[in-house]
């Protein structure tokens, strides 16, 4: 189970990165549009598509790399049992938080379909098909809490990364 919740952080980190590349191709062609006179529709939308996309699908392996920012101040001041019920306790809120953002990004997309929505930028793409992008780096993302809320069940979580950053 290990390796297939770690492949999928990973996969979902170099589409991200992918993503990022799209990025850059956007505005190279928007700029040598530019430069050269001519235009190609949806550059720019497409370029914001790319980076939520980019930013949604780095979200679980970030928190899996202990590279989100935590506000330790309580929590650094806890040991044993009392900082590990207030883990859980975080943990519980944040597999709530993302469960909650993950359904209403999944129905964004579903409701966008439903209704035909499409982009008002000159690209008119359906809007379903860039949201899709939401609800499956939410999806990764609730996915990567739960693992953390099951490893600090079992006492497996590491605090390593996040107590080296205070030195």
């Amino acid at each position: 189970m290990r390796k297939l919740l770690n492949a999928l952080y990973t996969g979902s980190i170099w589409l991200a990165a992918l993503f990022m590349i799209g990025v850059l191709v956007m505005v190279l062609l928007s700029m040598l549009g530019r430069m050269f006179q001519f235009y190609i529709p949806g550059t720019d939308a497409y370029a914001g598509y790319a980076m939520a996309g980019a930013g949604f699908l780095a979200l679980a392996h970030t928190l899996k790399s202990g590279e989100h920012i935590r506000v330790t101040l309580i929590i650094d001041k806890l040991t044993g049992g009392a900082r590990r019920g207030m883990e859980l306790w975080s943990l519980s809120v944040a597999v709530l938080l993302a469960g909650l953002l993950a359904v209403y990004a999944w129905r964004l997309a579903w409701q966008s379909h439903e209704f035909h929505d499409i982009s008002t930028s000159a690209d008119g793409t359906a809007l379903w098909i860039p949201q899709i992008l939401m609800g499956l780096g939410t999806s990764v993302l609730l996915i990567a809490f739960l693992d953390e809320w099951v490893l600090e069940f079992q006492r497996k979580r590491s605090h390593a990364s996040v107590e080296t950053r205070h030195e």
